[in-house]
């Protein structure tokens, strides 16, 4: 039998990819691989600078300042560490199947897009990278446990 191409799903799995903020998806099914990916959302425009001198206001220079100033969360400036989340709503996996072991473990090092756990979603596999290279600290989560979009899954000290 032969797969047929349903441009309609398509559609849906874009209107997917889009509700669930997802950056990338790929699909294979019967030998047919889609693999979709879309830019990141563009940074939004800086702000725009008063016309005012400073001189003129001496006040309006530090809150321009501070407003354009990116606030690191207190807990990652204060232990140094980078938290890994979770991209979607799933069920979490550390290894590609029960009979494998786990992609990481607590003190492993690991690096930029090494696979660290599965995040299963409609039937689908989903693999999350480390977006940097570190030592895994903690793994928040349990093997098979259910995720939610932004929960913690790693704590990774950065190298």
């Amino acid at each position: 039998m032969k797969f047929k191409i349903n441009y309609k799903e398509i559609i849906k799995l874009i209107d997917l990819m889009e509700e669930r903020g997802l950056s990338s998806f790929e699909l294979e099914v019967e030998g047919i691989k889609i693999k979709m990916s879309r830019a990141q959302q563009p940074l939004p425009s800086p702000l725009e600078q008063p016309k005012i001198s400073p001189e003129e206001n001496s006040s309006l220079a530090p809150e321009v300042y501070q407003r354009q100033t990116p606030k690191v969360p207190p807990e990652e400036a204060r232990d140094n560490l980078h938290h890994i989340k979770s991209p979607m709503v799933g069920t979490f996996y550390r290894a590609p199947d029960p009979n494998s072991p786990p992609f990481v473990e607590v003190g492993d090092r690991v690096v930029k897009n090494q696979t660290l756990c599965i995040i299963e979603a409609m039937k689908l596999m989903n693999e999350i990278e480390s977006d940097i290279d570190g030592i895994v600290k903690e793994i928040h989560v349990e093997n098979g446990s259910p995720v939610e979009y932004g929960q913690t899954l790693f704590t990774i000290k950065p190298l």
